[in-house]
C-alpha cells in the first residue's frame, strides 16, 4: 500500500511520531494516558475509533503510546499503519484471564507465544506458523517482571475472537468444540487468556517487527470453576511500571 502522510485509521503521520521506533501497546483507549504520564514530555497526539495516541520520552528517545482496541482486526491495522510510519518495537500492555490454576489474579504473564484460536491472524500466515514474541524483547520484559512481581509466568497465551464464546460456551451451537479445545488448551499448559496477542505476534513477524506482550492477569474462571479462592484485580500499575523500566534499560544499553 502506498504510503499517506495522515495514516488513514490511527490518524499520524511520521512528522507526529518524530522517528519513534518503540510503541506501548494498550487495548484500552482509557489506559493510554496513564501509560503517558510514566513518559517524559507527553503530547496528545490523536483520537479516532478506538486508537487514541500520546507521544512521550525514555532518555531522550521517543515512545509512541497507542491503544489497539478490542480484538484481532483493530490490533492488525494499527500494527500495519504503525509499520508504515517506522515503527520497529512493539510491547502490548493488556490484561488476560488466568487458565492454570496457580495463576493468580494480580499475577503477571509474559507472553512467549500465542494460540491463534482467532481469525485475523489467518489471513496473514497459514494457521501451521506459529504466534511468536521476539525472544530478545521477551527475556528482556520477562527479568524486569520477575524483579518487580515475583509472581510472573513466562509461556503460552490462548488467543480467540469471541469472549463470550470462552464464558459461555455451553449456549453456542459449536460449544462442544470450544469446551474440547478449551480443556485441551490447558492440558497443553496454556497460561491465560486474551483477544490480541496472536495478531500482534503473527502480522509482526509478518512485517519483520520485533514484539512482545506482558498481561496483568483480571481473575481465573478455572479457579472458580474449582471452588478455590478467586478474587478479581483491575490494577494495571504494575505491568505499566515493568514495561517503562524495561525501555528504560533496553534504550540505555543502545546509547553505550
Amino acid at each position: 500500500m502506498e504510503l499517506k502522510e495522515r495514516m488513514y485509521h490511527i490518524g499520524l503521520s511520521k512528522k507526529d511520531i518524530k522517528n519513534a521506533k518503540y510503541a506501548i501497546l494498550p487495548g484500552d483507549p482509557g489506559r493510554v494516558s496513564k501509560i503517558a504520564e510514566e513518559l517524559e514530555n507527553s503530547v496528545p497526539l490523536a483520537v479516532n475509533r478506538e486508537y487514541t495516541s500520546y507521544l512521550g520520552q525514555i532518555y531522550g528517545e521517543n515512545i509512541l503510546v497507542i491503544s489497539t482496541g478490542m480484538g484481532g482486526p483493530s490490533t492488525a491495522i494499527c500494527i500495519e499503519e504503525l509499520a508504515q510510519l517506522g515503527i520497529l518495537y512493539l510491547i502490548r500492555v493488556g490484561t488476560c484471564g488466568g487458565m492454570q490454576l496457580d495463576v493468580h489474579a494480580g499475577d503477571i504473564v509474559v507472553a512467549s507465544a500465542a494460540i491463534r484460536q482467532e481469525g485475523t491472524s489467518k489471513e496473514y500466515l497459514p494457521i501451521e506458523f506459529p504466534a511468536v514474541s521476539d525472544l530478545k524483547l521477551t527475556y528482556a520484559l520477562y527479568e524486569t517482571a520477575i524483579k518487580i512481581n515475583p509472581r510472573t509466568h513466562l509461556g503460552v497465551v490462548h488467543c480467540k475472537d469471541s469472549f463470550y464464546g470462552q464464558h459461555n460456551p455451553e449456549r453456542m451451537p459449536v460449544g462442544y468444540e470450544l469446551e474440547n479445545k478449551w480443556k485441551a488448551w490447558i492440558k497443553g499448559g496454556a497460561l491465560a487468556s486474551e483477544m490480541e496477542t496472536a495478531s500482534l505476534y503473527t502480522v509482526a513477524s509478518t512485517l519483520n517487527l520485533h514484539a512482545t506482550a506482558i498481561l496483568s492477569v483480571v481473575w481465573n474462571q478455572e479457579r472458580e470453576n474449582n471452588g478455590v479462592e478467586n478474587k478479581t484485580v483491575q490494577d494495571t500499575t504494575q505491568e505499566i511500571r515493568i514495561v517503562i523500566e524495561t525501555l528504560k534499560t533496553l534504550i540505555s544499553d543502545s546509547k553505550e
